[in-house]
């Protein structure tokens, strides 16, 4: 089934499900729902070690022009594979 069918058939469930289950629905899902996004211990240290490196003149930085190469060549490689 593709993803469009399954989202139409879960906006005509969800319209018609009893509350209990609607409620039961929501539940589930509810911590996908969130707008948040919350970072682990290591990926905060991660960052952290990055700005400091980047404040210090030793971190490696792009360009425009270089970050969009560099994505075009790994997005060429990728087709190939």
């Amino acid at each position: 089934m593709r993803t469009a069918q399954i989202r139409q058939q879960l906006h005509e469930y969800i319209e018609s499900a009893e509350d209990k289950k609607l409620k039961a629905l929501y539940t589930l899902l509810e911590s996908e729902m969130t707008d948040e996004f919350t970072l682990t211990a290591a990926q905060k240290k991660e960052l952290v070690r990055r700005y400091d490196d980047y404040m210090n003149g030793i971190g490696e930085t792009y360009t425009r022009e270089e970050t969009v190469a560099m994505t075009e060549k790994a997005l060429a490689q990728r087709k190939f594979k």
